[in-house]
């Protein structure tokens, strides 16, 4: 008998056809509610997790299920005391989606340092304004400060360098060994201080939820943009629109928001300096390939006796 891997969402075709080559039966879910997943989940033996929350009746509710495997870098959707309960393996697809949330972090850089999302408000009633009024800089020769140094920032680190000409500064206390373009400092403060853009590259973790905030706002520039393309729990909203309010940081680039979907009445959705994405850094088709094998091939790493790459730090201890 195949063993069954269950997909809540659907994932690329690259991904499927990996696991359909090796013998596994994959299973399309219902859905992705707690409900749906329950009802799909009594006879899977691994599954393949996009945005779908992964809660403790879920894993509770599988009890042939061994690995779980997380459709991106991230695994804050899912119940990781539950998963060890259940003893139930939990990876990722560590650097799949890399290149695309990189490239999207400079994308948020220029489009800050144009005041895009002003200029094209009043390009139409007032071209003269949007042209000349609206003070907008380069890149080159800014400050790129970053605060985490894995692969996304390290790409970022490489783009704002080699394409822009720009210094880059980082805070990371797990970082070995980086590139000799990215200065590390010693104190957090000193990125949140010098840097002109800021740009998290930090999981969410319980020592990293709202961990930047009031403190963190007053340190930076008036003339600084701030950049997630991380989670947004890790960025204190509230603190964050008082800072644009009270004009103490430039404005922002924001792929992502503590509340998803977005709650409409946010005020960060209409403020004129700041653009918030549905969290898109790794939504391109090259990076959703990339992140669909990565998956597949954790599975049959696990069910081969291989050790699959991207394990979770919390629960490499039962690989």
């Amino acid at each position: 008998m195949s063993l069954k891997v269950l997909l809540p969402q659907p994932i690329l075709p690259e991904g499927y056809a990996y696991l359909r080559e090796r013998g596994y039966e994959v299973m399309d879910g219902r859905g992705f509610t707690e409900a749906d997943i329950i009802a799909d989940a009594a006879d899977c033996d691994a599954m393949i997790v996009r945005t779908a929350k992964i809660t403790a009746n879920i894993l509770d509710a599988a009890p042939k299920l061994k690995i779980l495997a997380r459709h991106g870098a991230g695994y804050d959707n899912v119940d990781l005391e539950a998963a060890r309960r259940n003893r139930v393996l939990v990876t990722t697809a560590g650097g799949a989606n890399a290149i695309s949330v990189a490239e999207l972090a400079i994308f948020y850089m220029l489009y800050c340092s144009r005041r895009f999302k002003a200029v094209m408000a009043h390009c139409r009633e007032d071209y003269r304004y949007a042209k000349m009024g609206i003070q907008k800089t380069e890149l080159e020769g800014k400050t790129l400060g970053l605060i985490g140094t894995g692969n996304i920032g390290k790409l970022v680190a490489k783009k704002a360098v080699w394409g822009f000409d720009m210094k880059v500064l980082a805070y990371d206390p797990f970082a070995r060994e980086v590139p000799a373009y990215i200065q590390l400092v010693e104190e957090r403060d000193e990125v949140f201080r010098q840097s002109d853009y800021v740009s998290l590259h930090i999981p969410a973790a319980k020592d990293t939820i709202h961990s930047v905030g009031d403190r963190e706002f007053a340190l930076m520039k008036e003339t600084a943009f701030l950049i997630n393309t991380a989670r947004g729990a890790v960025v204190d909203e509230a603190a964050l629109i008082r800072a644009l309010e009270a004009k103490k940081i430039a404005g922002a680039g924001l792929d992502t928001v503590e509340q998803e979907p977005f709650d409409e009445s946010n005020p960060l959705l209409a403020m004129e300096n700041v653009l918030v994405a549905p969290h898109i850094g790794g939504a391109t088709r090259e990076a959703s390939a990339r992140s669909s094998v990565a998956c597949a091939e954790a599975i049959d790493d696990f069910f081969s006796g291989r050790t699959p790459k991207f394990i979770v730090p919390e629960l490499r201890d039962f690989a």
